[in-house]
């Protein structure tokens, strides 16, 4: 029995957060900066791509960020697959809000964090909508996951705020609800299943012992 257009091909979309930087540490808010790699964050790539390469992964594509590609290339590395890096998959542009600690963000722009907290549609910094990032990396995603073979895998190296958006418009979820899905943590990811009605999530915040969440979408 062949597969209509619309049965479900068995894919698996792996949306992995990139390693480790010195901004996480220090709980400033990234976005779309280019920070690399602590040495922690290289061995939590190097660490995780391992337990990835076991998943038999058939196609990688990452942010071309500096944190998301090192961590990418770990994968490539152990697999021998190429990387199709893709700008759609950085994180949200933040403006005035990206090199600032939370706790300086709090204090200058409080009520536009908590209007945000409060899941209403926010420009942080005058940056991008949590709806706007959605809007560009989905697609690419979708794309991408169009190209698998059936059963086939796909690793999307990306950032916190971004994976939880793309999970948030893959699973249907009105944005309103898109906080309900926790954050991850530095090199962990979670998984994306090919069901009758559509992409269903099977694994969140996976990869390791549940650690702490330190990133842009806490």
């Amino acid at each position: 029995m062949t597969s209509g257009p619309s049965s479900p091909r068995g894919r698996r979309v792996i949306l992995w957060r990139h390693g480790q930087t010195a901004w996480n540490l220090e709980r400033r808010f990234q976005g779309s900066t280019d920070i690399a790699l602590t040495e922690t964050g290289v061995g939590q790539a190097r660490r995780a791509a391992r337990l990835l390469a076991s998943l038999r992964p058939d196609a990688i594509v990452a942010s071309d960020l500096s944190r998301a590609a090192a961590t990418a290339a770990e994968l490539a590395a152990v697999t021998g697959l190429d990387i199709t890096h893709d700008e759609a998959l950085r994180e949200t542009y933040a403006g005035v809000w990206q090199g600032l600690t939370h706790e300086e963000i709090i204090a200058a722009h409080g009520e536009q964090y908590a209007a945000w907290k409060r899941g209403e549609p926010v420009r942080r910094g005058g940056g991008e909508l949590e709806t706007e990032v959605a809007d560009r990396a989905a697609p690419v995603v979708l794309r991408h996951a169009d190209k698998l073979p059936d059963g086939g895998t796909l690793v999307v190296v990306s950032h916190g705020g971004t994976i939880r958006t793309t999970i948030g418009r893959l699973l249907g979820l009105a944005p309103t609800h898109w906080e309900s899905l926790g954050g991850l943590s530095n090199c962990c990811w979670s998984v994306l299943g090919e069901g009758a009605r559509g992409w269903r999530l099977l694994e969140h915040n996976a990869g390791s012992l549940p650690e702490v969440v330190l990133g842009d979408d806490t």
